[in-house]
């Protein structure tokens, strides 16, 4: 299905150097009524997040002038957007590379039009810049399996602030202090954060992590989470999440 083009839609910025998927990628976007800019190497591509201001964007790892890597990096110290990385490489290094260097989350080229858009939305969702999808505009995917060991716990709708040990999580303003100086966080860092200070103590599994924070109902790539740990403890103190072996993650309970 092709939904209508509404004025509301976020716009996305293409950095990619190869023509032809450059092309096609913005093409296949447009079909479903997102505004696309595009630029052809690293530097153009800084030089247009800096002109459009875009809602997210869609960034190729091997890049001339600039890389990928380089531009998420620069990109970063200016803005928390969503960036989804892209790569025809599947080597671990290029996939760590890319996600410690701030971005949110990767596809592998190449992508099926619908695959790629769904997992726009799903990231564009965390910092509510556009609605869930109806079902019938995303792929159907296989059945999921119910995790064995994280209980389903889900952060409080309430507006609260939950202290941790010189931590404090505003549910409501949405901002993280670290002994009074305030973290900046990716949303995708935020809603990992809201996990792990929902249920302190807990032992959240990578799979359960996946669905909750990056809407993953399937098998997916763990990786991600174990880069977005890292990152996040390096902002919030290395010691405040706690690694289980051969489970997941859990947040270390007040004293």
């Amino acid at each position: 299905m092709t939904p209508a083009e509404t004025p509301a839609q976020p716009r996305i910025l293409i950095v990619e150097d190869d023509e032809v998927i450059r092309e096609a990628t913005r093409m296949a976007l447009e079909r479903y009524g997102f505004p696309v800019s595009t630029a052809a190497d690293g530097l153009e591509g800084l030089e247009a997040f800096h002109a459009v201001r875009p809602d997210l964007v869609l960034l190729d790892v091997m890049l001339p002038l600039l890389d990928g890597v380089g531009l998420c990096r620069r990109i970063r110290e200016e803005s928390q957007l969503p960036i989804l990385m892209m790569s025809a490489r599947t080597d671990p290094v290029d996939v760590v590379s890319g996600l410690e260097a701030g971005a949110d989350d990767y596809v592998v080229k190449p992508f099926e039009s619908a695959v790629l858009v769904a997992r726009i939305r799903t990231v564009l969702r965390r910092i509510r810049v556009v609605p869930a999808p109806a079902d019938d505009d995303l792929p159907t995917p296989p059945p999921s399996v119910s995790p064995s060991v994280s209980p389903a716990v889900s952060p409080s709708p309430s507006p609260t602030v939950r202290s941790f040990d010189g931590m404090q999580v505003d549910t409501d303003s949405m901002e993280v202090r670290v002994d009074g100086r305030l973290v900046p966080l990716t949303p995708t860092e935020l809603r990992l954060l809201l996990e792990f200070t929902a249920a302190p103590g807990i032992v959240l599994e990578r799979s359960t992590l996946l669905e909750r924070v990056w809407d993953y109902e399937w098998g997916a790539d763990t990786r991600v989470v174990d880069v977005h740990v890292q990152r996040l403890r390096a902002k919030i103190g290395a010691g405040r999440i706690e690694t289980v072996r051969g489970f997941g993650y859990k947040l270390r309970r007040p004293a």
